[in-house]
This record gives structure tokens, C-alpha cells and sequence, in this order.
């Protein structure tokens, strides 16, 4: 039987080292918040006197003082958008199959489960093999937009639906029970109730993909996006770049008003990635005071 006073001493070390963990987590945390805002301060400096109405809309030149990011710029935005218009629908109805009509308990579905999550970790550099060998050399789609948004598709449905389920997973059974209640078939009860209620935390798995999405570099280099396009992709089946890409090649170059090209360039892509994050999080908040 522990003593008073052991028991003190147990309490008193468990209280000293709970307070260790703390300041050594606060510490890394500070040192990574340091870190990144002194990345972005030195982008900030170098990039913003570059910034102009003229850099956002002109072309891609041999000249730093002539060129700019308009080709980029619609490019990441449109294999943002087709990513998107691939990747949700595909996502959230793998979640709801996975969630409402498979049994949790089963071998395969705890196999999936597992293989979902794997592939959620596995490096980007690997799905641009992936596309590299699936959809530009065997569905011949070649160096297109529509290959770089399928590639980027598979690098982000994982992430889409673990998300999705566990925000499906959330909303209460009662739901369920009082529609079945009421007389409404599984798909009534899953599309005019456990959806709306799970929304909030479907947006932010979209949110969290689309941001990785947004500056992802090796999967479109590997599938040979990277190459000088001088003008905005034309169609689903024709060569494009994208903001991270362009930036690459930039800070390849050996003149330094290229590096301060690319300085700029950052900005613009922080700046979009800030307006989507803000835009997706109006919207989680918007729904989840609806349905709350």
C-alpha cells in the first residue's frame, strides 16, 4: 500500500514532468511559428515592390521585368477547380458507401479502412509516377491539364474521405433512428439529415485537400508539366503550368530579378491559397450555425 507521502512525491513528479512536456512542446512550436513567419517576411520583402497589375496579366518572357504569372495563375486555378470537381464527388460518396451501407466490423471494410489511411501518407512523388504511367502513357492524355488534375485527384481522395467519414461518423445514430422513425428510406435519411449535420466537417477535409493540392509540385513535374507555356491552357487536352511550378523554374534561373520573380510569385500563391482557406471556412461556419 502507497504511503501519503509516496503518493505526494507520484503526484509532484507527474505535475513536474506534465509541465516539462508542456514548455518543450510550446518551445517547438515557437520555433516552427519563427521559422515560417521569418520564410514569409523574407518573401514578403523581396516579392511585394515586384507586385503590379502588369506582373499578375503578362505572359511568360526571357526578360524578369517583362514577365509574368498569368499563364501560372490560371492554370493552378483551373487544375484546382477540375481536382475539385474530381476528387469531392468521388470522396464523399466512397465516405457515405463506406459509413452508411458496408458493415464497420467486417474484414473488408476494416481492410479498406487501413489502405485508405496508408495512402493518405504515401509520398506525392508517388502518385506522380502513378500518373506518369497511368494516364499519360496508357490512357494517352499526354502532358494535359486533365492528367495533372487526375493525378492530383488520387493524391488528395484519401484525405477527402477520412474526412468525410469521420465527420459522417459524428452525426448521432438518433438521427438516423428518428428518419427511419418517420418512415424515410436510407438514402432520405442520409441526404436530408446526416449530410447537412456532417457538412461542417466535410468542408474541412476539402479545405485541408485542396490547400495540399494547391502547392503541390513533384506529381505534375513527373508527368511533365514542367515546360515553358506562354499562355493559359486552351482545353482539357492541352499542356499547362501552374504557380509552385513556375516559381521552380524561376529560382532555377541565374539572374536574381528571376529570384525576385519568384518572391513575388510565392506572395500570389499565399495569398490564393489564403482566400480559398478563408472562403471554405465561411462556408464550414455558415453551415455548421445552420445545422447546429
Amino acid at each position: 500500500m502507497i504511503s501519503r507521502t509516496q503518493l505526494q512525491r507520484l503526484l509532484a513528479r507527474q505535475r513536474r514532468n506534465d509541465r516539462i512536456f508542456q514548455i518543450v512542446a510550446a518551445i517547438g512550436v515557437l520555433i516552427a511559428l519563427i521559422t515560417l513567419g521569418a520564410l514569409i517576411v523574407d518573401a514578403l520583402i523581396d516579392g511585394v515592390p515586384r507586385l503590379s497589375w502588369k506582373f499578375l496579366t503578362s505572359y511568360l518572357s526571357r526578360f524578369p521585368a517583362e514577365a509574368g504569372i498569368f499563364a501560372a495563375l490560371l492554370g493552378s486555378m483551373y487544375v484546382i477547380a477540375l481536382t475539385a470537381l474530381i476528387s469531392v464527388p468521388l470522396g464523399v460518396g466512397a465516405a457515405i458507401y463506406l459509413e452508411e451501407y458496408t458493415n464497420r466490423s467486417s474484414r473488408i471494410s476494416r481492410i479498406i479502412e487501413i489502405n485508405v489511411a496508408n495512402l493518405a501518407g504515401v509520398p506525392s512523388i508517388i502518385y506522380g509516377i502513378l500518373g506518369l504511367g497511368l494516364f499519360v502513357r496508357i490512357m494517352r492524355l499526354d502532358k494535359s491539364l486533365l492528367a495533372g488534375a487526375l493525378t492530383l485527384a488520387l493524391l488528395v481522395l484519401p484525405i477527402v474521405i477520412i474526412s468525410a467519414r469521420e465527420a459522417i461518423r459524428s452525426v448521432p445514430p438518433s438521427i438516423r433512428e428518428a428518419a427511419y422513425a418517420l418512415g424515410a428510406s436510407r438514402w432520405q435519411a442520409i441526404s436530408h439529415h446526416v449530410l447537412p449535420m456532417a457538412f461542417p466537417g466535410i468542408l474541412t477535409g476539402v479545405i485541408l485537400a485542396i490547400s495540399r493540392a494547391v502547392g503541390e509540385t513533384a506529381p505534375l513535374i513527373m508527368i511533365g508539366a514542367l515546360m515553358f507555356v506562354t499562355h493559359p491552357p486552351e482545353g482539357l487536352l492541352k499542356p499547362f503550368t501552374v504557380l509552385p511550378i513556375q516559381i521552380y523554374n524561376w529560382v532555377d534561373r541565374p539572374q536574381k530579378e528571376f529570384l525576385t520573380n519568384a518572391a513575388a510569385g510565392i506572395v500570389v500563391l499565399l495569398a490564393v491559397t489564403l482566400l480559398l482557406n478563408a472562403l471554405a471556412i465561411f462556408l464550414r461556419n455558415r453551415y455548421q450555425t445552420q445545422y447546429s
